[in-house]
């Protein structure tokens, strides 16, 4: 068993507080933004240094603002109709992957319409990065101590702090999930392939993925599934279609 005591809070200052979660979240993008400028240096990517800072904003802010909407509207809403100010304390958690991906989806399409690039070939080089800061983004859940799973008495079971019994560290399976998934996207984009094929092959793995091991995370169920589970079936269609048009 192991217990889970680390303070996700990093500095007081103040009124503020400088969390894991925010630094890790930023991380994330400074990880992209860094990969993406390598890429264009090896001339694989062909984007001016102003495209990529305009790239990179449109995705923080699609991403925020939808990753917290679909979290708000479909994991408590109610909580967040009682407590409104509380949708702005990012820093605290809540962002749902798949309303970031949205996000993420929609800064990228609107980026290479207004500079005519291929949306598919972007999303390709954008994808590798991002899983990377993905799976550091479900350590920082671990380190919130949020999105554990159900009670176990496996010897690896995790004690969250305020949190009966001892649980699945979802998070740190997420994480190993992801950490998996880009190394296999690193592998394949090293093969000659069409552009799209390696987004698709994140959204066929990425949503397996969730579906399976939401079954050992404590969250809210309809007819037995959760929310993360119903959006991966949707994914995992979307994925499949594009694999087939890419392949």
């Amino acid at each position: 068993m192991f217990i889970n005591n680390i303070d996700p809070i990093l500095l007081n200052l103040g009124p503020f507080e400088i969390r894991y979660y925010g630094i890790i979240f930023a991380l994330g993008f400074l990880i992209t933004l860094f990969y993406l400028k390598w890429q264009i240096k090896k001339k694989n990517l062909q984007l001016t240094e102003d495209q990529l800072d305009s790239l990179i904003l449109y995705l923080i802010i699609f991403v925020v603002l939808f990753s917290r909407a679909i979290h708000v509207i479909f994991w408590e809403p109610s909580y967040y109709f009682e407590n409104p100010l509380e949708i702005l304390k990012l820093w605290k958690g809540g962002l749902a992957f798949y309303g970031g991906l949205l996000g993420a989806a929609l800064a990228v399409y609107y980026f290479c319409k207004k500079n005519k690039f291929p949306v598919l070939r972007l999303a390709d080089f954008l994808i590798i990065p991002a899983t990377f800061g993905l799976a550091l983004g479900r350590i920082a859940n671990f380190i919130n101590g949020e999105l554990y799973g159900p009670i176990t008495n496996l010897p690896w079971c995790v004690q969250f702090q305020g949190v009966e019994g001892c649980r699945h560290p979802y998070q740190i399976y997420s994480a190993i999930k992801r950490f998996l998934i880009f190394t296999y996207l690193i592998f394949i984009d090293k093969a000659k392939h069409k552009d799209g094929f390696v987004f698709a092959n994140f959204l066929i793995l990425i949503s397996i993925g969730r579906f399976l091991l939401d079954f050992l995370r404590e969250d809210v169920t309809v007819l037995s599934l959760t929310p993360g589970q119903y959006l991966s079936i949707l994914v995992f269609i979307i994925g499949i279609w594009l694999y087939k048009k890419t392949k």
